[in-house]
């Protein structure tokens, strides 16, 4: 799926009046930079802005790679009012997912002191329009992306529950479907991970719990099945997540698709 096209209409309308205005036709390059250091994404977004206006693009990183304050990510060559109508998505799309690659590194970074094999990972909390692009950003950050859309997982949360009755009337019922489809379900207590764990779900995710609580329902599991995944969720932060590290496999984060601040990145005409 590729957005460009409609996300330049929205920005640029019938035309860039100011350039109109004050440039003619003339032609010259632009060079982006980084604001800070961070870990890079956006950028094949970036060049794909400038390469639909027909403009020559040449990468001086790649997505993925960390860079330091002041480096040279892109230089874009061709008219230059052109360049100009393409700043602001391009820059747009490096700011925001370079924002979710690099607290994603970061957090990972922080985890893997406490558990090296814990893996983080995003929600469905994303931008409308845009979860394409920050699940591609967390992914380019070490991070795993978890259910792109509902048709992609089965995870039984709390509102299912509250209409199937039971867990193990849910995870049941979700077994049948399909051999290959794992069975996730949400829990936010210790009796509702036993009742999961021992109803056969593949994962059960640990909801809203304290890192205690956490660490019992994990021990809990993994006393009656340690092939079950646990995947911790709910309030966690940057702050608070290696805290949770040692007593799960997964720590998954609304924050890295909705909290994380952008990176600054410049473009300069030269």
């Amino acid at each position: 799926m590729n957005r460009i096209r409609e996300f330049l209409a929205e920005d640029v309308g019938d035309g860039d009046i100011t350039s109109d205005i004050l440039i003619g036709r003339q032609n010259g390059k632009a060079h982006i930079t980084a604001g800070v250091d961070c870990t890079l994404a956006g950028l094949e977004e970036a060049a794909e802005v400038f390469g639909f206006l027909g403009l020559e693009v040449i990468l001086k990183a790649a997505d993925g790679q960390k860079v330091t304050e002041g480096a040279e990510v892109m230089v874009i060559s061709g008219e230059l009012k052109k360049i100009l109508m393409g700043e602001r998505l391009a820059l747009n799309f490096l700011m925001h997912m370079s924002g979710i690659a690099t607290a994603t590194r970061a957090v990972m970074d922080e985890c893997r002191l406490v558990n090296g094999a814990i893996h983080i990972a995003a929600t469905r909390k994303t931008t409308p329009g845009f979860r394409v692009y920050e699940k591609k950003a967390v992914r380019l950050g070490g991070g795993d992306p978890h259910r792109a859309r509902l048709d992609d997982g089965i995870l039984i949360k709390d509102n299912h529950l509250a209409v199937v009755g039971s867990i193990t009337e849910a995870v049941t019922r979700a077994k049948s479907y399909s051999f290959a489809k794992k069975v996730e379900v949400e829990v936010e207590s210790l009796n509702g991970a036993q009742e999961a764990a021992k109803a056969g779900a593949d994962i059960i995710m640990l909801d809203n719990m304290t890192p205690s609580q956490a660490k019992a329902a994990y021990t809990l599991i993994k006393g009656i099945d340690k092939r079950i995944v646990v995947e911790v969720s709910g309030g966690i932060t940057p702050s608070n997540a290696p805290e949770y590290a040692a007593f799960a496999d997964i720590i998954s984060m609304g924050w890295i698709t909705h909290s994380a601040p952008a990176v600054q990145f410049s473009l300069h005409i030269v």
